[in-house]
């Protein structure tokens, strides 16, 4: 059954399992035989301690793998979990995102690619590969040199890891990026077939993996170090990195590919979000089939803008 979580699923179930058996031992319950009514009261004991709808609905998942389906499907557990989100309603992270424009306007100016240090050529692909592709920072470091496909017409990249959204039956993600000939600044396929050529030398024979660290021995960079320099890219842009963290990425190119007009299902797709998934609308459409066209809605409107204001100060 552990096969088939996945290591953030693992730790999260975790707390709720510690919780579970804290609770068991004081009150004297074999904890793999607990019963409904027992559940419902380590649910009720956690409310009363400050836990969220969201935190009760995990502890619930996590016994249900441990109980057995009945627990999770029980009708007195889920009319509880009903009242605890109507006493202690769940919120969406974010109320309002930022504007991609801010981050744009700032790495257009590291140019050309070429002359770029590892470090900030580096910082300027990930945080691209992010607003373009809309995935996420999970799914960008696995990205493997022996799944980047270049053409005349841009760069596709085949995800064949297990990640986040995989699933029996469902496809694997597939990243487009278009070439821009008119806006090479920020031109995502660009600045990876350039990231490619100045890493070919730092590369030994057993790393595939696209992304880097920058220091020696140059290893491929995990999610968490991937994170920390989208978010670096984020601060230096004028975010406020103390209420948007590097996931925000994805709040920000889906809305601003909403406000472009991209199609809903253009948006699914590319973020990796199933036809029938409702969470862009809930919790990613902030304020503020083309193959291409997510990328071009999201840097086609820099070259807009940037093109305006010359226009202005000429």
């Amino acid at each position: 059954m552990l096969a088939s979580l996945s290591d953030n699923t693992k730790k999260q179930y975790s707390v709720s399992y510690k919780a579970w058996w804290q609770f068991c031992n004081i009150n004297n319950i074999n904890p793999f035989e607990g019963t409904v009514a027992k559940v419902i009261s380590f649910l009720t004991e956690q409310f009363n301690k400050g836990a969220s709808y969201g935190s009760l609905n995990s502890h619930r998942s996590a016994l249900s793998l441990l109980l057995g389906n009945n627990i999770g499907s029980d009708e007195c557990v889920k009319r509880l979990l009903k009242g605890a989100y109507k006493l202690k309603p769940s919120k969406p992270k974010y109320t309002h995102t930022w504007d991609p424009q801010l981050v744009l306007n700032h790495v257009s100016n590291w140019y050309p690619n070429r002359d770029l240090d590892l470090y900030r050529l580096t910082k300027k692909l990930v945080i691209l590969l992010a607003l373009c592709t809309a995935q996420r920072v999970q799914t960008l470091s696995l990205i493997k040199l022996e799944n980047i496909n270049i053409s005349s017409t841009g760069i596709k990249i085949i995800i064949t890891d297990i990640i986040k959204t995989s699933a029996p039956g469902r496809e694997q993600p597939v990243l487009f990026l278009p070439y821009f000939v008119d806006n090479t600044n920020i031109c995502p396929a660009t600045v990876l077939s350039d990231y490619i050529y100045a890493t070919k030398t730092l590369r030994n024979k057993n790393s595939d993996n696209l992304i880097l660290t920058i220091k020696k021995p140059n290893r491929a960079a995990t999610a968490q170090t991937i994170s920390r320099w989208i978010k670096l890219v984020l601060s230096e842009s004028g975010v406020d990195t103390s209420i948007f963290s590097a996931h925000s990425t994805r709040h920000a190119s889906t809305s601003s590919a909403s406000s472009a007009g991209v199609c809903i299902d253009t948006i699914r797709r590319t973020a990796g979000w199933t036809s029938r998934s409702h969470t862009f609308a809930k919790f990613y459409k902030l304020n503020i089939i083309n193959e291409a066209e997510f990328a071009e809605s999201v840097c086609l409107s820099f070259h807009s803008n940037h093109t305006c204001k010359s226009h202005i100060v000429s």
